[in-house]
């Protein structure tokens, strides 16, 4: 690919926008907030990634299928660079990939708690016992309880709802 017929990165973002989430299949990895920045530098496209934590198992498959898609769009020259740095959070996510999050029955993470410290702040100002509150995506209830800190994948949690007895998945803020 030339340098002069190379895709804006606007036609780029699209495409990774397409790209699924390989473990929540209904988001995407820009809905997700990893994609940070897209690039060219020279005749050579610089994608930066920046994966929901160090060890997820995900990141390989994520990288996987970001280059097949840009490899099927025609670009021929890909540098995939993971940024640690900042650490993704899940203020990251975006308002439309939480609304695809409770349509599918994966409660979103509760804004402002993500490990930039807010929720620490939040618990000092309602007292060290203040529960976080988690919202069924099934029914809408806020009488759910933690059944455990791990869910069906490490950046879950897996919850219940004590009114319609369903159990979800719940988005750890991170």
């Amino acid at each position: 690919m030339t340098i002069a017929s190379r895709p804006e990165t606007a036609q780029v973002w699209e495409w990774l926008s397409e790209i699924p989430d390989p473990e929540i299949p209904v988001i995407s990895l820009t809905d997700l907030g990893i994609i940070r920045d897209v690039a060219w530098d020279d005749d050579t496209l610089v994608v930066t990634v920046t994966p929901t934590y160090s060890g997820c198992p995900a990141t390989s498959i994520i990288n996987l299928d970001i280059e097949k898609a840009l490899r099927e769009h025609g670009i021929e020259k890909l540098k995939l660079v993971r940024q640690l740095s900042p650490a993704w959070t899940t203020d990251w996510i975006t308002p439309e990939a939480r609304e695809k999050l409770k349509a599918y029955g994966i409660a979103p993470p509760v804004d402002g708690t993500a490990a930039d410290g807010r929720l620490a702040a939040r618990i000092q100002r309602l007292g060290s016992n203040a529960p976080l509150i988690i919202e069924c995506p099934r029914c809408h209830s806020t009488k759910t309880e933690k059944v455990s800190q791990f869910g069906s994948t490490p950046c879950k949690a897996n919850y219940r709802c004590l009114d319609c007895l369903e159990p979800f998945d719940y988005f750890k803020c991170i």
